[in-house]
């Protein structure tokens, strides 16, 4: 039964809003309101609509810190960074959309008048990746002391972006006294809409440097640092993890596995592709997506969000790059401690018991999350709080960690 919206499309971009709530990333009145303003509307109605809501709390807040009264201002404009990202979520694609430049800006000043006003430090960050190059991150402080604390360094998914992760990871990290380091790296958040920098497949080069920003500040323990990715970060978390040793575990959720597994081809055909499929195959079912009768929501995964991420024109371009993207020839150099996570409603983590069949790690768990539980869909988002008490404990006693 759907929450917000009978519109598949809607629905699925409406809960992901509305479940980051457990954290303070919306309210069930507003998100419910928008669609209700949005009633049959198209990507414009929705834009401009939840565009206005995002607005209406920036308004709130800035009078509200104006008094004084931070808690207020900083719960508002962290609602306001949600809405203005949901807003520009059916803008996907390139060209890139003017407004959707324009929103995720808007989003970003929002969230930089939020940071300074939280109880703990929150820290606005550029790591620094090459000659006038960087990665935009924040990171979260236990507390305003140098005492070393166990840190995680999360990595971001296939659409998502800091703000999001904020929501998602920090107040539970810090509720149990890690630090907690969030980056986009590229194809993610500004690094993809400002400076239009594609995804690849060897994130060792990605994460490197994060570790190296992290292991020079004092506040971090480093020899508890632990690598964590949600979503497709699931699949370039452990992939990282592979050419690390500068990590204590990794965790990864959904856990996944080779992405040419994932390709809707026959299984004697995956071995061969892309040489062995016919490009006008691909053709056929990109005409289809984008025809009248295809998909909106699958449009919009693979033909908007998909072909926009890696960079790539066509749908057998998109399978071809996804192709390149495995964990087998890897996967036993994983030595860490390795977390790993399945939903049973969620294709993605289809995956996840080959990764942790083939992981070198003498320490390793593989948690199924269930529908029954409430915690069955796409990285939990029903049931976080659930998700995270598992997941988290199990941390603590792999790094003998005391909140």
């Amino acid at each position: 039964m759907p929450w917000l919206s009978e519109n598949p499309l809607w629905e699925t971009f409406a809960t992901r809003a509305l479940f980051s709530a457990t954290y303070g990333g919306a309210d069930f009145g507003e998100c419910a309101r928008a669609l209700e303003r949005i009633g049959d509307g198209g990507a414009d109605d929705w834009h401009r609509e939840w565009t206005a809501q995002a607005e209406d709390l920036v308004e709130l807040a800035d009078a509200r810190a104006a008094a004084g009264h931070n808690v207020s201002a900083r719960e508002a404009y962290l609602r306001a960074t949600t809405y203005f990202r949901t807003a520009y979520l059916p803008l996907f694609g390139a060209p890139t959309d003017e407004r959707l430049r324009q929103t995720f800006a808007r989003e970003c000043e929002v969230f930089a008048k939020a940071a300074p006003l939280w109880d703990t430090p929150v820290e606005l960050v550029e790591i620094p990746v090459g000659v006038g190059a960087s990665l935009p991150a924040v990171f979260v402080r236990r507390d305003d002391s140098d005492r070393p604390r166990p840190t995680i360094v999360h990595v971001n998914g296939y659409d998502s972006n800091v703000h999001e992760m904020f929501v998602a990871h920090s107040g539970a990290a810090l509720r149990r006294g890690y630090n907690i380091l969030l980056f986009d790296g590229p194809g993610q958040g500004r690094n993809l809409i400002r400076d239009a920098l594609a995804m690849r497949p060897d994130w060792e080069h990605i994460v490197a440097p994060v570790l190296d920003h992290v292991l020079e500040r004092p506040e971090v323990d480093a020899g508890a640092i632990v690598l964590a990715g949600w979503s497709w970060g699931g699949f370039l978390a452990p992939r990282a993890a592979a050419f690390e040793t500068r990590i204590a575990a990794v965790w990864a959720d959904p856990g996944q596995w080779d992405q040419r597994d994932r390709l809707p081809l026959a299984e004697h055909e995956k071995p061969t592709f892309p040489d062995g499929v016919e490009p006008d195959r691909f053709a056929r079912m990109e005409a289809h997506l984008r025809s009248q009768a295809g998909d909106p929501l699958m449009r919009w995964r693979l033909l908007q969000r998909g072909l926009w991420v890696p960079g790539v024109n066509t749908l057998h371009d998109y399978f071809v790059e996804l192709a390149r993207y495995e964990l087998s020839s890897v996967a036993a150099d994983i030595r860490c401690p390795t977390l790993i996570t399945s939903a049973e409603d969620d294709p993605i983590a289809i995956g996840a018991p080959k990764l942790h069949a083939a992981i070198g790690a003498q320490r390793k768990a593989l948690f199924a999350f269930t529908a029954a539980e409430g915690a069955g869909g796409h990285c939990e988002f029903e049931g976080r709080r659930r998700f995270h008490q598992r997941c988290f404990d199990w941390l603590d006693d792999t790094l003998q960690h005391a909140t």
